[in-house]
């Protein structure tokens, strides 16, 4: 079989589609584009292949690429490698589910709306909080929306952010208040924590939230919140928290300490890390903020029949409301990733989540210590960690991770690009996948490098 056969269309079906539409050639089509912006010549393509052909290629494509598969991985940094049981795939993968857009008509399929509901229910119980809307982009988008809501709920418009929030999450907040005329002031860490000690005076009359991430950047779980909760609350302003939704069933809920917006990245989840995600985001409030949370909220209600059905309750989006007046533009909201998540926590229920936290903790914590009696290497903060830690290096982290590569071990984050000041340092991540023999081998690559 030849590449010609792989083509959709024949010479002949293309000559009878030119003729209905009354042209003589498909470059006719393109008279409207001036002629020195057209290629003045053939592209230079290799012969066309057969699918079998192609799929050849293509996999020799791929099999240059280091992955999880061929790799041992401690990196994170936002994005892990978690385990994810074979049922969220297989459920995922149901024709009913399985669409690369969001479920625009998501109204007229009960089964859709039910797992919404799910999704959302779940979250609530995870972060103790009253309402979860049915998903967002990732994580940093969550962030900079609920960050974005606070403001709008204050009416005022000025906000707090750690120094130890991720730096991408960062980013992004800077790039969706630089559009709204929305003001930023970082707040310093100590011994990679936020300064809960500053907040007295930073908090003013016109600052609208803090926003915090807990395990945040470095690992580190923030002390203090509680105390931050109540300054904010004081000055009628709100705490705004990124979350570790594994991290949730060994520690306090965020509504335990007074947070008013819960957000996170949900890969770990039940999703996949890979080149440029798909990622999901989080988001869950106080009920007096529902109305303010963007996305859509799915309810849950009884049919003239008394019989229980799932109905769109809130969805201040734009194609709904006068743009103005909408809360956020979310285009494609991760439904299927949505999905994935709350096929993972169904399957995995609260005992379950608890071991992956309990493995995470332990194992990590054993790398850490495992890695710290190496001479050169020091852990660069105290403090209680949850799956990642950052650590001092005798070298450049770039160098090291080269040699780690070379043993198949992919290593952690270089925190020097986003903290100058924590040169050679690198953040690395335990999930409940290493194994002892995966961290023994990580400690061998390690020692001796000077």
């Amino acid at each position: 079989m030849k590449g010609a056969n792989f083509l959709s269309l024949t010479v002949e079906e293309r000559r009878e589609m030119l003729e209905y539409i009354g042209v003589d050639s498909v470059e006719e089509l393109f008279n409207d584009i001036p002629k020195d912006l057209k290629l003045q010549k053939e592209l230079d393509l290799p012969p066309a292949l057969s699918e079998e052909e192609a799929l050849k290629y293509l996999r020799n494509m791929a099999g240059k690429n280091k992955n999880l598969q061929d790799c041992v991985s401690f990196l994170g940094g936002g994005v892990y490698d978690h385990f994810i049981p074979s049922i969220v795939k297989h459920v995922t993968g149901r024709s009913e589910f399985y669409t690369a857009y969001t479920p625009y008509q998501a109204e007229i399929s009960q089964g859709v709306l039910q797992a919404i509901f799910e999704y959302q229910t779940m979250i609530c119980q995870l972060t103790g909080m009253e309402a979860a809307n049915a998903s967002m982009y990732d994580g940093a988008t969550a962030l900079a929306e609920g960050a974005v809501m606070a403001c709008a709920a204050t009416r005022r418009n000025k906000v707090l952010v750690s120094q130890s929030v991720n730096p991408f999450y960062r980013k992004v907040l800077e790039g969706y208040f630089s559009t709204r005329g929305l003001l930023l002031e970082e707040v310093p860490i100590k011994e990679g924590q936020t300064a809960i000690e500053k907040l007295e005076k930073a908090v003013t009359k016109d600052i609208a939230a803090l926003v915090v991430q807990t395990p945040n950047f470095f690992g580190l779980l923030e002390a203090g919140l509680d105390k931050a909760a109540e300054i904010l609350h004081k000055n009628k302003a709100l705490l705004v928290t990124a979350v570790d939704p594994l991290s949730l069933p060994l520690v306090q809920a965020p509504a335990e300490y007074g947070a008013d917006i819960v957000v996170g990245e949900g890969q770990g989840l039940g999703n996949t890390p890979s080149f440029g995600g798909p990622l999901l985001g989080f988001f869950a409030t106080r009920e007096k903020l529902i109305r303010r949370m963007p996305g859509r909220v799915v309810g849950e209600t009884v049919d003239n029949e008394g019989k229980r059905g799932f109905v769109l309750t809130l969805q201040t989006r734009e194609q709904h409301i006068r743009r103005e007046r909408a809360t956020s533009n979310i285009c494609s909201n991760q439904a299927l990733n949505a999905l994935a998540a709350t096929v993972y926590m169904a399957a995995m229920g609260p005992k379950g989540m608890r071991e992956v936290s309990e493995q995470c903790l332990k194992k990590s914590a054993y790398a850490r210590d495992k890695i710290t009696s190496l001479a050169g290497y020091d852990l660069a903060f105290d403090g209680t960690y949850f799956k990642e830690f950052a650590v001092k290096m005798p070298k450049d982290a770039d160098e090291i991770n080269s040699h780690l590569l070379k043993q198949d071990i992919l290593g952690g984050v270089d925190l020097a690009p986003y903290y100058p000041n924590l040169k050679n340092h690198m953040l690395l991540c335990v999930t409940e996948k290493r194994t002892k023999e995966e961290i023994d081998a990580l400690t061998a690559g390690l020692e001796g490098l000077k």
